[in-house]
């Protein structure tokens, strides 16, 4: 079910500012129980939103680890993004219009801020279990760190707890392909389309990988071997920049990208390591084999560091993109995770 959460009042941002109020548009999958303690919460990515159903599929189904019938889901989509949460194409009440590129500038601890905010006002005062995958786990992490009484388990999957230089690096090569579309700036909201397409298509290299790439995107050849005109990848990259202009904006792409690299669990709190030695709540981690933006050596890292953490590791050729891909056997290990410590 979609709602819509209204906060009537300033919601001040860690960078400086604030927001007039808050807009938080978010999904609910089935029942909270009367001792309300059947929550999962979901923390979504880059370009994902509220609806888990939607993007990651095979989960929020009949014994998935998403159980509608067993737990009381929820998804939050976050500040910046354009799928009904207040972001650059949000109202600006000062001058009637939309931000646009005006938009304030945004940290992980202000994303979060706001799924605390909606958590209270749901009345959840604990958490079953908080789950996040890719720059999703960012929020996740950030999170318990913040609140840590409030979960009693976190699941993290493909993510880190830093943005890394190869992160950064990343997003701003898609910034720089934003930024090279002269319409950038413009106060429209299909602004800076042709340099989205492009970033998108830079970012589905990070996803997929190579073994991704070579497994999916093969010419099929014809039937008299002539030399192609087009190759299947090119019309891929195409048309996935193509379906991203459809259905966001380049103001909150690049509001993302910049709010994804303020991400380091351990600033102003003694470090990194300090911060994963006192997560005291059970700690499933989860690695991909083939990704090369979250690396298993990264996620490794993270569960060496939780004292109650256990790291499990799905084999893919889908790079990062494993975890939407490999659902059956990633229903298989957080299923078994939750029943560990429910027992």
């Amino acid at each position: 079910m979609k709602t819509r959460f209204i906060y009537n009042c300033p919601f001040s941002l860690e960078r400086g500012g604030c927001l007039p109020s808050l807009e938080i548009t978010y999904h609910c999958y089935g029942k909270l129980n009367e001792s309300k303690d059947n929550c999962i919460w979901v923390c979504h990515a880059l370009t994902a939103n509220s609806d888990v159903a939607d993007w990651w599929p095979n989960t929020v189904i009949e014994n998935g680890f998403l159980d509608p019938d067993r737990y009381f889901v929820v998804c939050a989509n976050i500040i910046g993004s354009c799928y009904g949460t207040t972001g650059p194409l949000s109202i600006n009440p000062s001058t009637g219009e939309p931000w646009f590129n005006e938009f304030p500038k945004l940290t992980i601890r202000d994303l979060v801020k706001a799924h605390s905010l909606l958590a209270d006002h749901l009345g959840i005062d604990k958490i079953f279990s908080l789950i996040g995958s890719s720059v999703g786990g960012f929020q996740a992490l950030e999170w318990v760190a913040i609140e840590p009484e409030r979960f009693n388990s976190l699941v993290l999957i493909a993510t880190s707890a830093k943005a890394s230089p190869w992160t950064i690096a990343i997003d701003e090569t898609q910034r720089m392909a934003i930024l090279a579309d002269g319409t950038y700036g413009e106060k429209n909201r299909t602004a800076g389309s042709k340099g989205l397409a492009t970033a998108r298509a830079i970012g589905l290299l990070t996803y997929r990988g190579g073994s991704g790439y070579n497994l999916t995107q093969q010419d099929i050849p014809g039937l008299d071997e002539s030399v192609p005109d087009s190759h299947r990848a090119c019309t891929y990259q195409q048309y996935q920049g193509e379906k991203l202009v459809n259905r966001f904006d380049a103001y909150s792409y690049m509001t993302i990208l910049d709010t994804f690299d303020t991400h380091d669990i351990g600033r102003g709190r003694g470090g990194v390591e300090n911060v994963l030695n006192s997560i005291k709540i059970p700690v499933l981690v989860i690695g991909i084999t083939t990704d090369i933006i979250f690396t298993p050596e990264e996620m490794k890292y993270i569960s060496q560091r939780i004292p109650k953490s256990v790291y499990r590791e799905i084999k893919s050729e889908f790079g990062h993109d494993g975890f939407l891909v490999e659902h059956k056997i990633l229903n298989q290990i957080i299923k078994d995770f939750f029943n560990n410590i429910e027992d």
